[in-house]
């Protein structure tokens, strides 16, 4: 299926081409906005005049006289101190969204040419502990931008770096040395078994560590047969590790997020590339050694001394720390992976470190103009009072409550609405929505923002929610499904009503919006798109009678922008992992 040019992309050429007629020594893409008085404004006629030193009115009516008017543009006018205003034929807007309706999978939609490899790093829950609400922000933003980067043509690959290696590994391995049998087998359990066995060894071994100094000792010295390679060790922390991936890919389930086995690569995974990362640094001059700890110290980074606040790769007695850990991942994941981009979805409080990691990579080598690296700082999940969302006896939401809560929410909303669903179908219809409800709040947000918690209004079927959205694609189903034997069609010659305009001038942009927001790490664009789209069909479906239209080929062509509206709701939803039900 060959790729089809939007009609903002189209305009812009022949703008561009006016422009250098008029101007033959001067190059600039015009910028092009939608306006309310025509269907695209142009100002970049204005930076143009200045620098050519001319009247702004008299250089645009000479562009206007260099654009040819007919196909496409149907009329150009000069407003204002330069403005262009643009307006489409109804043709090139219906023509335009029927080659799209051809291509139901990318909807006309090309994958860039030259793409590149992105290591997203998201989603790094810790082994032997329950996920909280602290990790659904990592979770959804990181699986939305990979479906928004793939399709742009991006290779992405996922890493979701567990914290499966340090001290505590060796209070929970010698407890259960000491106390056998405390966990099942990983395939004889579910997720919540799971989860319920491991806070149970954790429990008792913490006790048991912050009571028992001889325990604690014996503590201390299973961590270096950890580290040391230990078999019989490593055996029980392999246990440890696959318990805690039945529990982490249940909540995953739940999330409707799907995690490769393979992509689940986490600290202790670079533990033999960590000594050769320190001695790279070291040997570089890149660290330095002081007070017996390897470091590397930088100058804009100061502490309230006014000190050099440093970046310890190695600890005086030899241990490694995270910034061993992420430097090594580095490495892995440029030389190893060939990865172009690396990206991390991590909480915007660790942008300090990853900060000083990124440079002493810079230092290093490992990252350069060909091989970047971007911290995704997110910002916290509120409560209704503003304030870091707990429990009403202070402690974090377990993650799993959550998603329930939301899950019970949604069926009493789906429930409600509901005229020839079971009660089967009202369930999963309400995971479906539930859980729709709960990404699209965090992606509706941008990503570095707070945002509050609110689950009366994430499940509402008014504003800025995904239930919204939801029902314009059902609403949308049901309309096809009256239609009967009545396909929907493209008519280019029919007039459009100005609602039917703004909704296919809409559509045109999803290819657009998908780009800029894939480059931009913004997930919230697109949402913004896929609202503003749902508000658009409403006003269309308000104004534009659609199995009543005064003829068989209007009909046919409301019920084609109808399905090409679904289309590209459905699609964009996906891209940010959310369902679209066919009935609610």
């Amino acid at each position: 299926m060959a790729p089809v040019t939007s009609l903002s992309d189209s305009v812009e050429q022949q703008l561009t081409a006016a422009i250098s007629a008029a101007l033959p020594e001067t190059s600039a893409d015009p910028l092009l906005r939608r306006s309310d008085r025509a269907d695209f404004q142009a100002n970049g006629v204005l930076a143009l005049a200045k620098q050519a030193k001319a009247n702004p009115r008299e250089l645009a009516a000479q562009v206007v006289g260099n654009i040819v008017t007919g196909d496409v543009i149907q009329d150009v006018e000069v407003s204002g101190p330069g403005f262009l205003n643009i307006t489409l034929t109804d043709k090139a807007i219906t023509e335009n969204l029927a080659a799209r309706y051809a291509d139901p999978d990318r909807l006309g939609v090309a994958p860039k040419q030259n793409p590149g490899v992105t290591v997203v790093d998201y989603a790094q829950p810790n082994v032997a502990k329950e996920m909280h609400v602290g990790h659904l922000r990592s979770a959804v933003i990181g699986d939305a931008l990979r479906g928004m980067l793939d399709f742009t043509g991006e290779k992405t690959i996922g890493r979701h770096h567990i914290g499966d290696w340090g001290t505590q590994f060796g209070m929970l391995i010698q407890y259960l040395l000491e106390h056998p049998g405390e966990l099942a087998p990983a395939s004889e359990v579910d997720g919540e078994q799971a989860m319920s066995n491991l806070n149970r060894v954790y429990k008792a071994s913490r006790a048991l560590f912050d009571s028992d100094e001889e325990f604690k000792e014996r503590a201390r010295k299973r961590v270096v047969a950890l580290q040391s390679g230990d078999q019989e060790t490593l055996q029980l922390w392999q246990q440890f590790v696959d318990e805690s991936k039945v529990y982490f890919y249940s909540v995953f389930e739940k999330l409707d997020m799907r995690v490769r086995d393979e992509e689940i690569v986490g600290e202790s995974a670079y533990n033999d590339l960590m000594p050769e990362t320190a001695r790279l640094l070291e040997e570089s001059g890149v660290a330095v050694r002081s007070d017996g700890a390897l470091v590397v110290f930088f100058d804009e980074i100061r502490g309230k001394d006014d000190q050099p606040v440093p970046l310890i790769v190695q600890k005086a007695d030899g241990g490694f720390g995270y910034a061993a850990s992420d430097l090594s991942a580095i490495r892995n994941r440029v030389f190893d992976l060939k990865a172009t981009t690396l990206l991390y979805v991590v909480d915007v409080r660790q942008s300090l470190h990853f900060r000083m990691v990124f440079e002493t990579a810079r230092r290093a080598g490992w990252l350069t103009e060909h091989v970047t690296a971007h911290n995704m700082g997110y910002g916290t999940v509120l409560g209704a009072d503003g304030k870091p969302f707990k429990t009403r006896e202070g402690e974090t939401v377990k993650l799993e409550d959550l998603l329930d809560e939301a899950v019970q929410r949604a069926a009493e909303v789906v429930r409600e609405k509901a005229r020839d669903l079971t009660e089967d179908e009202i369930q999963e219809r309400a995971a479906q929505v539930g859980i729709g409800a709960v990404k699209y709040a965090d992606l509706s947000t941008s990503p570095n923002r707070d945002y509050k918690f609110d689950l009366d209004q994430m499940v509402s079927l008014n504003g800025d929610t995904s239930v919204y959205l939801q029902y314009a694609y059902a609403r949308i189903q049901s309309i096809l499904r009256k239609a009967g034997a009545t396909e929907p069609a493209a008519h280019p010659e029919l007039a459009l009503a100005p609602a039917e305009r703004a909704l296919g001038l809409h559509l045109d942009a999803f290819g657009d919006t998908v780009f800029e927001a894939a480059a931009e790490y913004a997930p919230h664009k697109l949402a913004a798109y896929l609202y503003q789209l749902a508000s658009l069909y409403t006003t269309f479906y308000d104004k534009c009678p659609v199995l009543k239209a005064e003829t068989p080929e209007q009909v046919e062509n409301r019920l084609f922008l109808c399905d090409m509206t679904a289309r590209t709701l459905h699609r964009g939803m996906a891209l940010l992992g959310i369902r679209t039900p066919e009935r609610l």
